[in-house]
């Protein structure tokens, strides 16, 4: 398994080939896993502050959130990678994404120990700074979560154009897919919220709104 998740944060276009080209059960269980794993992990750090239980919360939809947008839009990014001559089948396409996550899990899994250890020494959430301590997780979490996005899509696109035919292809697929899953999972965000626990308001699964 480790040498696996090596071998896609390396991001070596030979390798990445193999993997998409030959996306068998035990890559799809790996990503799975991972992305279940990772992601819930860090959705615990980011709910710990506000309260135990909104960590354990949050460490179950953060996974949940990702999972559901790559299986609503799994057969649209597969469509758009058809029509687009990317020459990824369907499986191929969700593979692919499925990758793309997993590289992001592994860099926000990564970070979730410091953003523990940040949330144990900031100011309680009933403190009278605690306005002030929310709004520092909130730009802190946005700035790691995006910078993890980053980092999986710069390692997307390399595997785009290793596997397409052209650069130009693999440029447009990634903006397609990109556009796609930003809409999903916004909308899905915002269904599932809260992620972030405001001080002010009481914890909850779901906003009842």
């Amino acid at each position: 398994m480790r040498h696996e998740l090596g071998i896609l944060l390396r991001g070596a276009p030979e390798d990445l080939r193999n993997w998409i080209n030959d996306p068998g059960l035990g890559s799809l269980r790996l990503c799975l896993i991972t992305i279940v794993l990772a992601f819930g992990v860090y959705g615990m750090t980011l709910g710990f502050w506000r309260d135990p239980k909104m960590g354990v919360f949050v460490g179950i939809k953060m996974p949940a959130l990702i999972l559901l947008t790559i299986t609503c839009n799994g057969f649209l990014n597969g469509m758009l990678g058809l029509l687009l001559g990317s020459g990824l089948g369907f499986r191929q396409s969700i593979m692919a994404q499925l990758m793309s996550f997993t590289i992001a899990a592994l860099v926000l899994g990564g970070l979730a120990p410091v953003t523990f250890f940040m949330s144990l020494n900031a100011p309680a959430p009933d403190a009278e700074n605690a306005a002030s301590a929310h709004s520092y997780f909130l730009v802190t979490h946005t700035v790691l979560i995006a910078l993890a996005g980053i980092i999986a899509n710069l390692h997307l696109a390399k595997l785009l154009v290793a596997v397409t035919p052209h650069s130009r292809t693999a440029i447009v697929t990634l903006v397609a897919w990109l556009g796609g899953n930003a809409f999903v999972g916004a909308q899905l965000s915002w269904i599932m919220r809260p992620f972030f626990g405001t001080p002010s308001i009481e914890v909850a699964f779901l906003r009842p709104d």
